[in-house]
């Protein structure tokens, strides 16, 4: 996860644990999970990620400096960067620090390839480390495949699985995301699927969702 800052100085007055020379870095503590924040100068930069989806976040204008830092899970934590308990404890951090540094930008959450705009982060996910709904805008991202299919970006952290709306379902885009994200939070907490389930769609549509022969994708298609 990186924290993507404009100039970034207030940052950078922060004291920095011991490393190696070309890289300072801190350990943060959050309920018992250490993170390491990594970024910090004067030692080496973190290398600019590859935006593919922007989301509350305005285009960076070609004379506007901006650096990274990254937030990881700390080396005690190695084998257990997927749990459920880590990724939030990470995400929260983040959270804590979009409410703490103004210089701030977007959090860039690299499975889905997206840089979220600060407010838009720390609303959705406060609301859903409060008991509220996955955000899946952000932490997934929605891409069109060749055959006009809508496919997730990310989801598979999750639940290791992507979720595919096909077509005709996902003809009319907007709809076709509104669905996904309804079905992303479900997927999330019940953790997958593994077989077929029928729904019911917002508009009455009875849909099927099917795990895909090798289990990578849950089809979501109608009855």
């Amino acid at each position: 996860m990186r924290l993507v800052a404009a100039d970034g100085e207030h940052l950078r007055t922060t004291k920095a644990a011991s490393g190696p020379p070309d890289e300072l870095w801190l350990e943060l503590l959050r309920e018992g999970l250490t993170f390491d924040l990594r970024g910090l100068a004067p030692g080496a930069a973190c290398p600019a990620p590859e935006i593919a989806h922007r989301l509350d976040l305005a285009p960076i204008a070609g004379n506007v400096a901006f650096e990274s830092l990254v937030i990881a899970p700390g080396p005690h934590l190695s084998g257990g960067e997927r749990s459920m308990p880590v990724l939030k404890g990470m995400l929260a951090l983040a959270r804590d620090l979009t409410q703490h540094f103004d210089d701030l930008q977007a959090v860039y959450w690299e499975p889905s390839r997206s840089a979220i705009g600060r407010r838009f982060f720390e609303s959705v996910v406060t609301a859903w480390l409060e008991g509220g709904a996955f955000p899946a805008l952000g932490l997934t991202a929605f891409e069109e495949a060749p055959d006009g299919a809508l496919q997730t970006v990310g989801l598979d952290l999750w639940i290791d699985q992507e979720l595919r709306i096909e077509p005709p379902l996902a003809t009319d885009k907007v709809a076709g995301t509104r669905l996904g994200v309804r079905l992303i939070n479900h997927l999330v907490i019940v953790g997958g699927l593994d077989q077929s389930e029928r729904i019911m769609a917002p508009d009455g549509t009875r849909l099927v969702m099917q795990a895909s022969r090798n289990s990578q994708f849950i089809r979501v298609r109608r009855e």
